[in-house]
């Protein structure tokens, strides 16, 4: 019964609309963003994750230099806590490497997009005047408005439409213009990692700044002490110890500066989760007098911020998905177009994907679609008529018998051994 083949004579366009056995391939594969996948969708990456390079560069390199021409005279002058102070530097920066990378390479919270849009809902809080405007600049094909209030915590926040998405954002959710992304909790996009901070990797960022900083003050502090045991050892002045040990007074300078450009940053972060806001907020509102509705007390903040539990991942981005080859699918057995616009129940019948959930009802309609057909060309031509100008009405009308034909046997109609689906 369900081991015939399909009719030879059916056309390549409705062969694929009949067929369920499409191409399957993973999420990441067909991502809409700008992330770049690793390792079969495994990491995940922003589209600017070169920058890594980079930031690893400027952490590796004053550390292989201080390791190599600080530490001998350390290991001389400290013996055995020499040997240590060395072991502690590579370990820092090992750790410190690690954080960069499951901060650059973890999905921050990415909110997954909707394939349509959502219902029209009644915003009461929306005026008709900002709807009819929001209308007007989208041609009018829209009805849903660009914000609508929701309650935090007894406080209203708007939260805002996003027309990539196709969604609300949630309460603290902005879009990335880099990754194409919306994501949870968005703090910023950092280019140093080549990543969105958010959610689900802010508590790495921070370690791996506050991290970074104790990194520069440790390599500091030791070159400073190499080369003051220079000046007791010669006595001379620092200008004379630099020369002899320049690497010392290069390490000194850079991480000098870099103490002050990464521990800034960390006091920062650390103001942030004290108060429970973002980077995007604290610029973008800075909640002129107005309450921050996240704000719980500092002890509260920092344990929701740093301690809390990290949320699952809302995309298995190596998921198998069924992608359609041909984007709309076309259909000439119905003389039209599937749009996403169209009906679910319409779209399953021609996609091919669904065509299971198929009711008797319109397998009825199908067939007698086919009747009136092939009564209204037995009234207009003679049989086995094959007029140039009436060669696509043969074809639909042959693509309409075998719908009809696969649709009916799946579903136990009609003679199983009638190939035009005719009971």
């Amino acid at each position: 019964m369900y081991g015939k083949t399909l009719p030879h004579h059916i056309s390549d366009s409705n062969r694929r609309i009949i067929e369920t056995s499409g191409p399957s391939r993973r999420v990441y594969q067909v991502w809409k963003g700008s992330n770049k996948f690793f390792l079969g969708g495994r990491l995940i990456f922003g589209p600017d994750a070169r920058s890594l390079v980079l930031t690893i560069s400027l952490i590796v390199v004053p550390v292989i230099l201080f390791a190599i021409f600080v530490s001998q005279k350390l290991v001389n002058e400290f013996h055995h806590y020499g040997t240590l102070i060395i072991a502690i530097t590579l370990i820092f920066a090992a750790y410190d490497i690690i954080l960069l990378f499951l901060t650059s390479s973890r999905d921050p919270g990415i909110v997954p997009r909707n394939a349509h849009p959502p219902e029209p809902t009644d915003n009461g809080n929306i005026s008709p005047g900002l709807c009819a405007d929001w209308q007007g600049s989208h041609g009018g094909s829209s009805s849903l408005p660009p914000t609508k209030d929701v309650f935090v915590n007894g406080i209203i926040i708007k939260v805002k439409y996003c027309n990539t998405c196709m969604l609300y954002r949630p309460p603290r959710c902005s879009h990335c213009s880099i990754c194409n992304n919306c994501v949870e909790r968005f703090d910023h996009h950092c280019p140093w990692v080549g990543q969105c901070i958010g959610r689900r990797n802010y508590h790495l960022f921070f370690m791996f700044m506050f991290s970074t900083t104790i990194l520069c003050l440790y390599v500091f502090a030791f070159c400073w002490v190499n080369l003051k045991k220079i000046m007791e050892a010669y006595e001379c002045s620092l200008w004379a110890a630099v020369l002899k040990s320049p690497v010392s007074g290069i390490l000194v300078i850079y991480t000098f500066i870099a103490t002050w450009f990464v521990g800034g940053l960390t006091a920062f972060h650390l103001y942030l989760i004290c108060t429970n806001q973002t980077t995007y907020e604290n610029f973008r509102y800075r909640y002129d007098g107005k309450m921050n509705p996240y704000n719980h007390g500092c002890i509260h903040n920092v344990k929701e911020v740093l301690f809390s539990s990290v949320p699952k991942s809302m995309n298995n981005f190596r998921a198998k998905v069924k992608e359609d080859s041909a984007g709309f699918t076309s259909s000439r057995s119905l003389g039209r177009v599937v749009s996403p616009d169209m009906p679910k129940t319409s779209l399953d019948l021609e996609s091919g994907g669904k065509r299971h959930t198929v009711a008797a009802e319109e397998l009825e309609d199908i067939q007698s679609q086919f009747e009136i057909g092939a009564s209204e060309r037995c009234d207009t031509q003679p049989p086995h008529s094959n007029w140039p100008g009436d060669k696509g009405n043969w074809e639909i009308t042959h693509d309409i018998e075998a719908l009809a034909a696969e649709f009916g046997m799946e579903h136990g109609y009609g003679d199983t051994g009638n190939t035009r689906g005719i009971p």
